[in-house]
C-alpha cells in the first residue's frame, strides 16, 4: 500500500487508487462530473494546498533563494493544525490502501507537491518514489 505523487490530469497507474487534489482551485472548463474520468481528481483535499498568495510566491520563484522561501513558508502552512491531522491521517492510510495526491505543475521539482511528499515522508507515509 502507497501513496503516489501524480500530476493531475495525467494517465492513472495500475492500481492507483482514489486521487486526491491538493490543489486551490478546480481544473478550468471542465465539469464537476467529469473531474475523476479525466482524471483529474476523485476528491479534492484544497486543505492540503498552498495558500492563495503562497502560490504566486512559487509561480515567480526564479531562483534556488526564491524557492527555499517559498518551501519554508508553505511547510509552516502544513504545521497548522488542521492541515498537520489531515496529513497525519494520510499517513495512515498510506499503511492499508493505494491512493495518491497531486497538482497541475508539469515539474514536481518545482511544485508543492515535492514539499508535500517530504511532509509525508516524515510522518512515516508510505510513498511510491518517482
Amino acid at each position: 500500500m502507497s501513496i503516489r505523487i501524480v500530476r493531475l490530469g495525467t494517465a492513472r497507474a495500475a492500481h492507483e487508487g482514489l486521487r486526491l487534489g491538493t490543489v486551490r482551485r478546480p481544473p478550468r472548463g471542465v465539469p464537476k462530473r467529469d473531474f475523476a474520468r479525466a482524471n483529474y481528481y476523485d476528491l479534492w483535499l484544497p486543505e492540503l494546498a498552498p495558500s492563495e498568495p503562497l502560490v504566486h510566491v512559487a509561480r515567480s520563484a526564479t531562483s534556488e533563494r526564491e524557492w527555499r522561501a517559498f518551501r519554508r513558508r508553505y511547510l509552516k502552512e502544513l504545521a497548522t493544525p488542521a492541515a498537520s491531522h489531515l496529513l497525519d491521517l494520510l499517513a495512515a492510510l498510506s499503511r492499508v490502501t493505494n491512493f495518491s495526491v497531486g497538482c497541475y505543475c508539469e515539474r514536481e521539482a518545482r511544485c508543492h507537491r515535492s514539499v508535500l511528499r517530504e511532509a509525508l515522508r516524515d510522518r512515516g507515509a508510505l510513498l511510491v518514489e518517482p
